[in-house]
Parts: C-alpha cells; structure tokens; sequence
C-alpha cells in the first residue's frame, strides 16, 4: 500500500474552508470521503459504516471530538483516528490519546503531512503477522482479527495500543527498549515521549488493572516487557 487511493475516508469538521481544502486534496488521489459537520453526525456515521481512517476535529458543535472519539472507543470501534484541533496546549494533546486517537495535528496543518500520517495509520491498521495467535501466559491475541483477551476478557483496545501490545507479546519475555518500540510504532515520525507514555498508561488500564497480576512490566528509563506471573 503506497497511497491512499481508493480508501475510505471520514471528515468530521465543521470548518467548511478546512473541509472543502481536504476534499479537493484527497479526491485528486482517488480517497472516498464522507463527511459530518458536527460530531453527534460523525459519531453516527463512524458506527454505522466502515472506513479505513477518520480524521477527528476537536472543537464541534453538538458532541466534540474527545467524546466521539472516547464513545467509538468503548463500542468497540478500533478504527484509525486523526485529531485535528487548532488548540496547542499539552494537555488537550494527551486527553486526545487518553480518548483513544491514534495520531494528532494541531492546525494550521501542512496537508502533505495529513496524507502522510494517515498512510501510516492505515498501513499499521492493516498489517498482519504471519502468525495468527500469540499467548502470553493468560493474555491471548487473535493477529488476524486484531483483537486480545486476557483470562477470557476482551480488551478494549485502539489500533495503536493493540500494536504496542503485539510487539511486547511478540518479544516476551525479552525487554523491549522505548527506542524499539517507538521506532516499531510510529517509523520514521516519533512523537514526543508523552505520547507514548500515554498510550502505555491506556494499555494498562486494559491489560492489568482488572486483573490480580500485572503483566506489563516497565523497566525504569529502558524500556517494557511482558511476564508472565509467577
């Protein structure tokens, strides 16, 4: 997959400049785009179809995008998300991946930039492992369904956490280092180490929190591991 052609695209955004920029960008590349101008429309049209990506504005009338998003998350909808926002500020930028986006741009974007980030959403979205079952002591996951469950119990998990989760289980018992995994996840584009701390924090609530022992070990200042209890 060397380009967005032919994918399925949804545009929740009010701003109807911004809106009509994307359209013309991406219908050039032959993109399928749906598009909702407030968030209760979006929600609606995210749940009832299936897309290969959609690109979230923050700030929308009706529902914004941290509840969209939070909503499609908790249904179960592990589609690739963008945020759009034209807010800056550190904390707005981690409550959007504590809600389960997976990639996040601050407006004014570079659309080249757009293009680019949703490729890798996709293709990560995508990928499959050769293999179709991974088992880590309790935890089971299913690659070709890209889905998890521990003792039995789904985990609600967002394409890139349940990615962060294949690597590790693809390792274990072996250590793998912040490097490592950034580099696995995000490529040739790494954010900022608080991302991937918050996507770590999300993979726990999943992962350990509802369960007696933890598997996902952090090892200070290298990196992660999973072990299975003793």
């Amino acid at each position: 997959m060397n380009s967005l052609s032919k994918c399925k695209i949804l545009l929740v955004e009010d701003n109807r400049d911004i809106a009509g920029i994307l359209f013309d960008y991406f219908e050039a590349l032959d993109v399928e785009l749906d598009y909702a101008d407030n968030g209760v429309l979006g929600l609606e049209l995210a749940t009832n179809n299936d897309f290969d990506a959609i690109i979230l504005d923050l700030m929308l009338p009706r529902m914004d995008g941290f509840e969209v998003c939070k909503r499609l998350r908790e249904a179960g909808n592990t589609t690739p998300v963008l945020m759009l926002t034209a807010l800056s500020d550190r904390g707005d930028t981690l409550s959007g991946f504590e809600c389960g986006a997976d990639d996040y741009l601050t407006k004014p974007f570079d659309i080249d930039i757009v293009e680019v980030r949703l490729l890798a959403l996709i293709r990560r979205y995508r990928g499959q492992l050769a293999t179709s079952t991974i088992v880590v002591g309790d935890l089971e996951i299913d690659t070709k369904a890209r889905t998890a469950s521990r003792q039995g119990q789904r985990l609600a998990l967002n394409p890139t956490t349940y990615k962060i989760l294949n690597v590790l289980a693809t390792a274990s018992p072996d250590l793998v280092t912040r490097d490592q995994l950034t580099d696995a996840i995000w490529g040739d584009a790494p954010p900022n180490n608080d991302v991937l701390r918050s996507h770590i924090y999300q993979l726990r609530n999943q992962l350990d929190k509802p369960f007696a022992t933890p598997l996902l070990i952090t090892v200070p200042k290298v990196g992660f591991r999973l072990d299975t209890p003793k």
